[in-house]
């Protein structure tokens, strides 16, 4: 894996997190404990800072950013994720704020100053606008994102399935990388 010192800033990884060797991490991060970040991710906290909670997975082809400091945006934006948050392959989170349990389907992007607030589904290829808050509970898709219907209750038991299901999963690979 490439982790990267930049601005005097290392990647902080908390315990028991993987990190595949393909993945690129750089700058300002923290990563909490049983977390995982997948084949071909980029997290680059170079100009602000990414903060990923306990229990999440950022899948493969991810690009997390921020956004800079500047004359449009005095404070800029960080991005911040929390607890047991899926991050389905290929999605690009800029800028924005996620709440706990979360999944963000494949392919799908979130923008600068977005707000995803706890337990919501965003569906594959949606597109979250600049700015906008997406509301608890419920399921929203398209591009831009409609809010489609709130979550059953079979859903909702998904997040912490699918949190811990990659926990087992990274467990594995750490395993047999450190075995070998």
């Amino acid at each position: 894996m490439s982790i990267r010192t930049y601005q005097n800033h290392t990647p902080k990884l908390g315990e028991r997190v993987f990190v595949d060797p393909s993945a690129v991490l750089i700058g300002d991060i923290e990563i909490g404990e049983d977390s995982s970040v997948w084949p071909f991710t980029v997290i680059r906290g170079d100009m602000h800072r990414i903060r990923i909670g306990a229990r999440s997975s950022i899948q493969d082809g991810s690009v997390l950013h921020i956004t800079h400091a500047g004359p449009f945006n005095p404070d800029g934006f960080p991005l911040t994720i929390g607890d047991e948050v899926t991050v389905g392959h290929k999605v690009t989170l800029h800028g924005c704020t996620l709440g706990n349990r979360i999944l963000v389907g494949m392919g799908s992007i979130v923008m600068d100053g977005a707000v995803v607030e706890d337990d919501v589904i965003i569906g594959a290829g949606s597109l979250v606008p600049p700015g906008k808050t997406l509301e608890s509970g419920f399921l929203y898709v398209g591009s831009p994102v409609k809010q489609a219907r709130p979550l059953t209750e079979k859903e909702r038991s998904f997040f912490s399935y699918t949190a811990g299901n990659y926990v087992k999963l990274k467990d594995q690979h750490r395993a047999e990388s450190f075995a070998g």
